[in-house]
């Protein structure tokens, strides 16, 4: 038994000495090194976010090489070739497919009275939006309290233009001259108030860019009103979100210098993008107005109103003009590489 027991007391006290000085000394070291390698996994995690912020800062700061104008210079001349396509493949009676001119000889006076002073109304903004225009850029002091000082005075301006259009959609319309008549005139002289500072590029390049205006949406008035009658319907979804990206891309090149590629990327989307973008809300509108003109009940509660129904295409026109100002401004595109 003695010879047992010697063997586990050495055993014991070999534990016990184990326990009080040497294990102490490798957690200690192993702490040590579990230390060091977070650190250096936590100077490496550092590292590469500081790499990739300054990358990401020289991509926003990388000059631009005029690939996204480029782009949209193709996208403009795309759209115009399917542009000019439709309008000799519906023109010409290719479709099989009655268009929508073609039931026109089928519609009832009021239907025709309804589509005539919706477009009667939309002349009448343009007319209104011009001469004010005009009126204020002869006048330098008017003029230069109309032009936003900063970003926010430019938001501002846009908060309130939408707000007279809200305001002038609201009023209910009766036939002749009455609040409504005269909330649209406002509305419209407001707008004109807004692009009046556009006379600061002169004159023989707004007249141009207005005539290419007409003639663009006169094209495709004329292809809204030879296709079928519902043929651009659908595309109210699709606009409405080509409209969120054209407007997130507006706002955000008030924050990246149109010389950087971020800042030229979103011109480019903003301006030959937006113009493709309205153009085809020209499409869609102009077929909405006919459609609502044909089923809108004739004795309803709310008489037809075809100043809301102008709305739309006035709109439309007008942006559609903006960008033509914008890319003849910029000379196609050639200042901006």
């Amino acid at each position: 038994m003695l010879v047992v027991r010697v063997p586990n007391c050495v055993v014991s006290a070999a534990r016990q000495s184990f326990r009080t000085k040497v294990a102490p000394q490798l957690t200690t070291h192993n702490y040590g090194i579990v230390c060091r390698n977070m650190a250096s996994q936590a100077r490496t995690s550092l590292r590469k976010r500081i790499t990739k912020s300054n990358t990401l800062k020289e991509a926003a700061g990388k000059p631009a090489d005029g690939t996204a104008i480029t782009m949209g210079q193709g996208l403009i001349a795309g759209a115009g070739i399917a542009g000019i396509g439709a309008l000799c493949y519906y023109g010409l009676g290719m479709s099989s497919e009655a268009g929508a001119i073609d039931r026109a000889a089928f519609w009832p006076q009021y239907v025709r009275d309804r589509i005539k002073t919706t477009y009667a109304y939309f002349g009448t903004g343009i007319a209104s939006t011009a001469a004010s225009a005009y009126a204020i850029s002869r006048n330098p002091n008017v003029m230069a309290k109309l032009m936003p000082k900063s970003m926010w005075g430019a938001l501002g301006m846009m908060a309130v233009l939408m707000g007279s259009g809200m305001v002038c959609m609201s009023i209910p319309y009766h036939e002749g001259l009455g609040m409504k008549q005269l909330a649209w005139l406002g509305h419209s002289a407001l707008v004109g108030g807004i692009l009046a500072p556009l006379s600061l590029l002169g004159g023989p390049l707004l007249i141009r860019a207005a005539w290419y205006t007409a003639g663009m949406v006169g094209g495709l008035s004329s292809v809204a009103a030879c296709a079928p009658s519902e043929k651009f319907l659908y595309m109210g979804g699709p606009l409405a979100m080509g409209l969120g990206v054209v407007v997130v891309a507006s706002l955000g090149s008030m924050w990246f210098a149109p010389g950087t590629a971020i800042g030229s990327g979103l011109y480019a989307v903003s301006v030959y993008g937006g113009l493709v973008l309205f153009g085809g809300f020209m499409l869609y509108d102009t077929q909405k107005i006919m459609k609502k003109a044909e089923v809108y009940p004739l004795y309803a509660e709310r008489p037809f109103d075809p100043i809301n129904s102008a709305i739309s295409i006035y709109t439309d026109t007008i942006n559609i003009f903006i960008r033509m100002v914008m890319i003849l401004s910029s000379g196609g595109g050639s200042k901006r590489k």
